[in-house]
Parts: structure tokens; C-alpha cells; sequence
């Protein structure tokens, strides 16, 4: 309840509506309330004196009270419905923002399926908990409370009756209530598993059904849809339980009632309208008890929503800028400098991913990273752009250490092509600008250009205005990675990252791909992480990651003459050199044909 009641800022905006919806339930309840007494009126004393005038009257007023109650019933659910509307986008709107605010670390703990869930049934329940408080917090103890007043004034003996029942009822709602809270907890939690497995699944389907593992996917998916099912069970079954057991007590008391007062009406202590009256207002008092009672459930299944809904919101992002950061720092130059950098996923204290890493870039250099796999490459470059937060030492860019600065501006500077390709749906001319909106039409052709990617997307129905779906399914692996070049390419950035963004191309288009960064006009500092050994005749210094660290760092000469591992990459991917102390620096179109993993088609693409 904690949880929720820190939501409830988020209901202050539409306060207006927050407060003319239990107004107008109020206005019902009192309808409601007058209806037994009216009912009373018409057996005690009209029909007992056979008034047919007094009929009429007592039962226009009726149902003129009646529609009165369902005006202001209506008018509630209306502004109820208008406040939780409200009050559920406004919270997933934060929540959003705030997954757009989170860093690596906070992405990598979260996890993409768990917040999805968060964004979408958390948020419903809350705002399903909002609308109910808005009905159900005023309507239930009015009529509670209304119900036991008008009771006692209408027969104070059968009073009694109310004293015995309610206790019971309370008592009951509290045992369920505190089982729920840890049930929808369990309920919530397997849901989150559900979200896993299926985002898994559907972003995996083509390697699922390649190595035929569609039935151990079925078994996997359906032994957590099962826990599922089998939490849910037990929750709903505890809530299904409640209305039972209030209309066991409501029937029990107007068995008891009608017994009692028949006693009574015998003795000519109590007349039939009573009877009538006090019946409706102790089954009105039970059913608000047991509308009460539901709400706690809501509540408590709503808390644990909120519990979630909140662990987001006040995650405070491992990478965040400094109080101090400094405003309005442009990157121009390009210029990066690592000194003595150390990094570790799981921070200090665990095995270092990076150690000891120096080096200097200078603006407008191309330096191409070589490395094993596992060797640091990617997590190095993802440092520039502190989607991670160094462990130790520090990173400049232009001088500046990368800490300092304010993370918009730092990126804005940076185009990233990264490992795994990610397009949005949308067109092809929004994909390639969308680092970059103002970019012209001209740029954005020549940005498709210099990636290789023009002939294919004027090829598309639609040419640079053809839309690509979810994922951009419809595009091969390489036109996809081309397209994601051309949106780092049109930002026109001041340093360029590609993290092995060409591993679906075959050799001979990677060429063509390399050969346009060098003719590009753009002056910029360049990164390119590299599997193949082709890049480097586009570096002017080549880094060597080995194991974390740097290895070597120089132009190709200097690490013929000085790194063993260098030249054990060139002998593996371009074969024995004739001599082994000076072997040529081999031309892009030399070296692309020996690098050909397969057949080539359009692009020979994977």
C-alpha cells in the first residue's frame, strides 16, 4: 500500500475529476439509502391504510431517487474512468522515459521482458486499483456506515444481527487479504517469466525452426505458462472464494432476520415494513462489506504492481551525469584518449573485462581494433559512448574527461554502427535520419551511397519512402547492416564507431564499403572494430586486444616488425606471406576475395 499511495501523485493533475467522481457516488449512496425507508413507507403505511395517493407519491418519489442514483453513478464511473485513464498514461510515460534514462548496467539487471510487463500490466493494474478507489472507497463505507445507522433507527432489535455478522466478515477479508499480497506477488513474477521466454522466442524463431528445437521450446515455454497458470489459480481462487463466503453471511442473516422479526410482527412488536426495510439495508451494509473486500484484493494485488512500477522509477542509472557536468561542450575535434582505463560488468571487485588500457587517438585518425573474441573490443568502444561507466582510470574526448561532460552531447558527437543491427518500423528515409532529422534528401542519398545501400533501396517499391515492419524482416542481414551504416554515416558525426558491422556482407561488398569511409569528404575520428583483417588497409594505426589489454598499437609496419599476434591474424585470414618480416600491406581488392565466407548473391548477405 506504501507503493501505491507514493502513485498517487500522479492522480493530483486531475484532481478535478478525482473528486467529482466520489461526489457523485456519494449522491447514489444517499439514493440508495433512502430507498428501504421509502419502501417502509409504502407496506407500514400506505398499503396498511389502503392511501393508493400515498402509493403513487412514495413510489414516484422512487423512482425519482432511482434515476438520481444512476445519474450520479454514471456521472462517478465517468470521471473515475477519465482520472485512472489519465493517472495509468501518465505513469507509463514515466516509466518509459525512465527505461530511455536507464544505462547498460540498469538494462543488463531489469532485463527487456521484465519491463515490458512492468510498462503494461503493472501499470494496469494500478490504474484498474485507481478507478476502483474512486467507486468503491466512497460508495462501500458510506453505505457500510449509512446502512448501520438507517438499520438501528428503522428496527434497533434486529441491530443485534449486524453486531454478530460483521465481525466475521471483517475478519475473513484481512486473513485473504494478506495471503493475496504475496500470491500476486508470485503471480506478477511468473508473468515476468512468461514475457522472457516468449520475447526470447519470437526474436529467435528463425534459430529455433533452423535447428529444429521447436518442440523443446514448446516444453520450455509451456512449463512456465504452467507455473503461471498454476500461480494464477491459487490467487484467483482465493478472490473467487470472497463471494461466497459474503453472500453465505448475507444469506445467513436475512434467514435470521426474517426469522427473528416474524417473532416479532407475531408479537405486534415489529410491523412487516421494517422487516423489509432493515433486511434491504442489512443486505446493502454485507454487499458494501464485500465490495470492500475486493477492493483490499485489488489493492494488495495492485501493491505488488506498484512495488515493481516503483523499483523502476526510483532506479537511480549507474551512468548519469554529474551535478557539475559541463553544459554546452561540443565534441569537434574527435580527439580520445584512454588512460589506464579498467572496467568490469560487475564493478569493483570482479574479473576486470578491461585492464590497464592506454592509448591516444588523434582527430580525424582511422584506428581499426583487432582482438580475439572475448578480448574487449565491443565493451571498449561502448565506454567512448558511456553506455558503461569506466571502474578506473579515465576517458577524454577532446580533452575532456567523458564523466564530465552531459551524455546528450557526448553522443551527439558519436554515430555508433553497433554489433546487432536494430531498425525501427517506419521508412527507409526515416531509419537512415534518424540520428540526424534535418538531414536532406541529398545527404541521406549520399549517406545510402557510401554504405553500399543505394542500389538496393531504390530497387524497393517505394524506393527511400518504402516502409520496413517490425525488425525490418523483409531486408536481409546485410541490407540491414547498410542501412544502419547510412543512419551513422548521415548524423555526420565527429567520431565514428563500427562494432563489427559488417559481418553479413560478403568480402567484396565490405570492400566497396570500406573504400567509400575513404573517399568520404566528412572529416572524423574513426573506430572500427574488426573480425576481418581487410580493415586495416584503411587504418593509420591498428590496437591489438588481447585478453583486456593492449597488445600493440601502430601502423601495419610497425606491427609486422613488433607483434607476434598481428601477424598470426593476417597469416590465419591471407595466408603465408612470402616474407615473413615485410609482407605487403595487402589493397582492399586484393584482400577481399581471399575473405569470402561463402557465396556471395546480392552482396553474397547472410
Amino acid at each position: 500500500m506504501k507503493s501505491f499511495r507514493a502513485l498517487a501523485r500522479y492522480l493530483a493533475p486531475y484532481r478535478w475529476a478525482a473528486l467529482a467522481a466520489p461526489l457523485l457516488m456519494a449522491l447514489e449512496v444517499a439514493m440508495d439509502l433512502l430507498q428501504p425507508r421509502l419502501l417502509q413507507t409504502i407496506v407500514d403505511v400506505a398499503i396498511a391504510n389502503r392511501d393508493l395517493a400515498l402509493v403513487g407519491r412514495t413510489g414516484a418519489i422512487m423512482i425519482g431517487a432511482a434515476l438520481t442514483g444512476a445519474v450520479g453513478g454514471i456521472g462517478c464511473t465517468i470521471f473515475a474512468t477519465i482520472a485512472a485513464l489519465h493517472f495509468g498514461a501518465d505513469i507509463r510515460g514515466d516509466l518509459f522515459r525512465k527505461v530511455q534514462a536507464l544505462s547498460g548496467p540498469d538494462l543488463d539487471r531489469l532485463e527487456t521482458g521484465r519491463l515490458v510487463t512492468r510498462l503494461t500490466n503493472d501499470v494496469d493494474q494500478v490504474q484498474e486499483a485507481a478507478a476502483m478507489l474512486m467507486r468503491i472507497l466512497v460508495r462501500a463505507p458510506l453505505l457500510v456506515i449509512g446502512s448501520f445507522i438507517m438499520a438501528v433507527l428503522t428496527a434497533p432489535t434486529l441491530s443485534l444481527l449486524i453486531v454478530a455478522i460483521c465481525p466475521l466478515a471483517i475478519a475473513a477479508f484481512l486473513s485473504m487479504t494478506r495471503k493475496g499480497h504475496d500470491l500476486f506477488v508470485a503471480v506478477q513474477d511468473r508473468l515476468d517469466r512468461v514475457n522472457v521466454a516468449l520475447q526470447e522466442n519470437l526474436a529467435g524463431a528463425r534459430v529455433v525452426k533452423a535447428f529444429v528445437r521447436s518442440q523443446r521450446e514448446i516444453a520450455r515455454f509451456g512449463t512456465v505458462n504452467e507455473d503461471l497458470m498454476e500461480t494464477g489459480v491459487r490467487a484467483s481462487s482465493l478472490v473467487a472464494g470472497m463471494g461466497p463466503l459474503m453472500m453465505l453471511l448475507v444469506n445467513l442473516g436475512v434467514v435470521a432476520a426474517l426469522w427473528w422479526g416474524g417473532f416479532l410482527v407475531h408479537g405486534g412488536k415489529m410491523q412487516v415494513g421494517q422487516i423489509l426495510a432493515f433486511t434491504n439495508y442489512l443486505t446493502q451494509m454485507l454487499a458494501s462489506l464485500m465490495m470492500v473486500g475486493m477492493l483490499l484484493m485489488q489493492l494488495s494485488r495492485a501493491g505488488a504492481s506498484a512495488d515493481r512500477i516503483l523499483e523502476v522509477l526510483e532506479t537511480e542509472p549507474a551512468v548519469c551525469d554529474v551535478p557539475d557536468a559541463r553544459p554546452g561542450t561540443v565534441v569537434t575535434r574527435g580527439r580520445i584518449e584512454f588512460d589506464n582505463v579498467e572496467f568490469s560488468y560487475g564493478g569493483a571487485g570482479s574479473q576486470p573485462v578491461l585492464r590497464g588500457v592506454s592509448f591516444v587517438i588523434e582527430p580525424g585518425e582511422c584506428v581499426v581494433i583487432l582482438g580475439a573474441t572475448g578480448s574487449g573490443k565491443s565493451t571498449l568502444v561502448n565506454l567512448i559512448t558511456r553506455l558503461y561507466d569506466v571502474t578506473a582510470g579515465r576517458i577524454l574526448v577532446d580533452g575532456v574527461d567523458v564523466r564530465e561532460m552531459r551524455q546528450e552531447e557526448l553522443r551527439a558527437a558519436i554515430g555508433v554502427v553497433p554489433q546487432e543491427t536494430v531498425l525501427f518500423s517506419g521508412s527507409v528515409r526515416d531509419n537512415i535520419r534518424f540520428a540526424r532529422p534535418e538531414s536532406t534528401d541529398a545527404e541521406i542519398e549520399e549517406a545510402a551511397r557510401l554504405a553500399q545501400a543505394r542500389a538496393f533501396v531504390e530497387a524497393l517499391p517505394g524506393g527511400y519512402d518504402a516502409m520496413l515492419g517490425q525488425r525490418a524482416t523483409s531486408l536481409s542481414g546485410g541490407q540491414k547492416q547498410r542501412l544502419a551504416i547510412a543512419r551513422a554515416l548521415a548524423c555526420r558525426p565527429a567520431i565514428l564507431i563500427l562494432d563489427d558491422c559488417t559481418s553479413a556482407v560478403d568480402a567484396t561488398t565490405e570492400a566497396e564499403i570500406l573504400r567509400g569511409l575513404q573517399t568520404w569528404d566528412h572529416r572524423c575520428t574513426r573506430l572500427i572494430v574488426a573480425q576481418r583483417a581487410s580493415a586495416v588497409f584503411l587504418a593509420d594505426r591498428i590496437l591489438i586486444l588481447d585478453e583486456g589489454k593492449v597488445a600493440a598499437l601502430g601502423t601495419h609496419e610497425e606491427l609486422l616488425r613488433t607483434s607476434p599476434i598481428y601477424r598470426e591474424i593476417l597469416r590465419s585470414q591471407l595466408g603465408e606471406f612470402e616474407d615473413a618480416e615485410t609482407p605487403p600491406l595487402p589493397s582492399l581488392q586484393e584482400s577481399a576475395p581471399c575473405l569470402v565466407a561463402g557465396p556471395s548473391g546480392e552482396g553474397g548477405e547472410a
